[in-house]
């Protein structure tokens, strides 16, 4: 387990982290994820962008098993959308450009890393870019190598309500 992560500013959540919070399979690492999304929503410090929006309502509908119904998946994203994600213009694509060339990146993890950046992100959940490299400004955590400062592995969000000022989370 890496140190707690301090959160300072804005935190950008990838597809693979919001895909993970709704996929029952493994329960462990759901709940690692859904520790990260309960700090961020209370602290109201989560991003994400279009791309990871679009990109999680395929793969909820398509990829998991049980997939999740149409109708659930568009709240989902409804609910994200109070992230303000962020929309791909042409200063996010030469950024993104400029990723995949300095440090090898496929073009769309490279998106990704240049949204976070565009949202002054300086810490970018995913599983699937590797844990602690830095791009730039933005720092990698994979969610369950490390967790917020002052959170616990024992602190559950499936056991506990968030406060009213929180979106609900959805039960396993």
């Amino acid at each position: 387990m890496s140190a707690p992560i301090e959160l300072t500013g804005p935190v950008f959540v990838d597809t693979s982290v919001l895909v993970l919070s709704e996929d029952g399979a493994d329960v462990a690492r759901r709940t690692r994820a859904m520790l990260w999304l309960r700090a961020l929503w209370q602290q109201r410090l989560g991003r994400t962008s279009s791309q990871v929006l679009n990109e999680f309502y395929r793969s909820v509908t398509t990829r998991i098993t049980p997939a999740m119904p149409n109708g659930d998946a568009r709240a989902e994203v409804r609910r994200y959308q109070r992230w303000t994600p962020w929309s791909t213009d042409h200063a996010t694509v030469e950024s993104a450009w400029s990723l995949e060339s300095r440090f090898a990146l496929p073009y769309a993890d490279a998106l990704i890393v240049a949204a976070a950046k565009a949202q002054g992100c300086e810490v970018l959940l995913s599983l699937a870019l590797p844990h602690g490299q830095l791009y730039d400004s933005v720092l990698i955590v994979d969610p369950l190598r490390a967790l917020p400062a002052g959170v616990s592995p024992a602190d559950s969000p499936l056991d506990t309500p968030l406060d009213t000022a929180s979106p609900p989370v959805l039960a396993p």
